[in-house]
């Protein structure tokens, strides 16, 4: 069956193990909280010698694998087998690799948890064994979170870990680490373990132990440029274009690049109200007001014209007709331009 790695892990922790799991897909961050969950939690530490057995794709055939999965347990209720890297084991896209796997699937061995951790790629969904997968297996699918998913994702995963986070550092979280969720995960992390009991995540935690700064981050950024502040676009211009191997002008050109595109879309809206606009922007409700403030300054035949600034100062900054403008030349022109 298919699920949500939620799912799997919500029945993993109540001590329910399936036979097999078949674990697939762009997305490795679930991928490994599952193997992870698997590999500590399963057996008892003391049944782990002779029932747990790891091997990685690259040096086995799925005969092996399969062999290893037929064994019954030592002193033990169940056995554990974790295949890693298992896009690399010799014979999976072979039909006779795929056979034996789809026989087995057929009667999985029920004192077995035999595992398959295939991490950046699916099996090919037009062959038999997708199918006896989906039927017979725990399938989990993982795909990339987009953009717009990830402050609910920061909210979600902190809310999980026993704490709570404001919206403006999840909005810097978002921005400044993106949709890297192992990244994202450690440097949430590293805030929770010098935080006290029942304290929340804030912007001077998010400075303090992540190192993003409060005052200087594209955020900040897009929020004075939205409210005109010449003044303090100016002084974050400057401030970026003497740090910029700190701040990179890729990333920041990309992420205001969103910006103006979701205020294209909500001077395109026919829904105006908060939530609509939310849902159609694919932002947090608590930021609407301050998109519909830039809306103001913004008129739509401008942000057109900034969109096509942008994607000018994409071009330059990857080498496209820059001449000899620094980084910081052509972020500060950039800036001027969307705010002139």
């Amino acid at each position: 069956m298919s699920l949500h790695p939620d799912q799997v892990l919500q029945s993993l922790k109540s001590g329910d193990f399936k036979p097999v799991y078949f674990l697939q897909g762009e997305e490795p961050f679930y991928i490994d909280q599952i193997l992870d969950y698997i590999e500590d939690n399963c057996l008892q530490e003391a049944e782990k010698g002779f029932n747990q057995t790891i091997l990685y794709g690259k040096d086995v055939s799925m005969a092996e694998v399969l062999t290893h999965a037929r064994r019954f347990p030592m002193m033990a209720e169940r056995q554990v087998v974790i295949v890693k890297e298992a896009k690399d084991i010799q014979d999976l896209n072979k039909e006779d690799g795929q056979k034996l796997l789809i026989q087995y699937l057929e009667k999985p061995v029920p004192s077995t948890v035999l595992v398959f951790g295939h991490k950046h790629k699916k099996v090919d969904g037009r062959r038999p064994l997708a199918k006896a997968l989906k039927d017979k297996s725990v399938l989990v699918t993982t795909t990339p979170l987009r953009d717009y998913e990830l402050p609910a994702w920061i909210d979600k995963y902190v809310k999980s870990q026993g704490y709570s986070i404001n919206q403006n550092s999840v909005q810097m979280l978002a921005e400044y680490i993106g949709t890297n969720l192992e990244r994202l995960s450690n440097e949430i992390s590293k805030v929770i373990v010098n935080l006290g009991e029942g304290k929340a995540i804030n912007e001077d935690l998010i400075q303090k132990y992540v190192g993003i700064s409060k005052e200087y981050n594209v955020f900040e950024l897009q929020k004075a440029i939205s409210q005109r502040d010449i003044l303090k676009a100016n002084k974050m211009v400057n401030y970026f274009a003497a740090n910029s191997k700190a701040n990179p002008i890729i990333p920041m050109i990309a992420a205001l690049y969103s910006y103006y595109a979701k205020l294209l879309i909500l001077h395109g809206s026919k829904d105006q109200s908060d939530k609509g606009l939310a849902s159609a922007m694919g932002t947090n409700p608590f930021f609407v007001k301050e998109y519909k403030l830039a809306a103001r300054n913004y008129p739509v035949g401008k942000v057109m014209q900034n969109m096509s600034i942008l994607r000018e100062a994409d071009l330059r900054s990857k080498g496209v007709g820059a001449g000899s403008m620094s980084d910081g030349d052509i972020f500060k022109e950039l800036v001027y331009r969307l705010m002139h």
